[in-house]
């Protein structure tokens, strides 16, 4: 299977980053086919609402976002990691959901996984993260929730490699 890791993180090797990494060293052990997107390296303009896609399925911005498209249809399994920014998603994660706008439908029968870290150790800090996320995979066909990985009590970089989280996340892998 091809699996994909959407990394929201603005920080590199930062606790959702990290957990991306070990999610798919899991997978790519169990002999799935790997690849991340670090949306922090990609120039992804904002949705600015035109509904010019409606008709052509093409986004009027010329941005990176046409190519991240392309791999998410493509991939069979999708993990959506992302930081706990006021109890909501980070604007990375956000941003690239309502891009997603031209070709959602496109983007069926996918495994989805969740990755949430958050500095607050309950997880309920992510209920509204995950709600989002889940809204998300409600608009896809034949979408299917496949696991969360929480890396709640993670503030500093690094963290994450102290915390449970990482064990899980590279279990998750290897059982995709």
């Amino acid at each position: 299977m091809k699996v994909l890791a959407i990394s929201a993180s603005p920080r590199k090797d930062g606790n959702s980053d990290v957990l991306c990494d070990r999610f798919l060293k899991g997978a790519s052990e169990a002999g799935h086919e790997t690849d991340k997107i670090r949306l922090a390296e990609k120039n992804i303009a904002p949705c600015n609402a035109c509904y010019s896609c409606r008709e052509n399925h093409l986004c009027v911005n010329k941005d990176d976002m046409a190519e991240i498209m392309k791999q998410l249809i493509a991939a069979d399994v999708i993990v959506l990691a992302t930081p706990v920014y006021f109890y909501c998603m980070d604007a990375q994660m956000k941003i690239m959901i309502d891009r997603c706008l031209p070709r959602y439908r496109e983007m069926v029968h996918k495994k989805l996984y969740f990755i949430v870290t958050a500095a607050d150790p309950q997880h309920s800090a992510a209920d509204e993260t995950l709600a989002g996320l889940r809204g998300f995979l409600r608009c896809l066909p034949g979408a299917q929730e496949c696991g969360v990985i929480y890396g709640t009590g993670t503030w500093d970089k690094g963290d994450v490699y102290r915390h449970p989280s990482l064990e899980q996340a590279y279990q998750a892998g290897k059982n995709v």
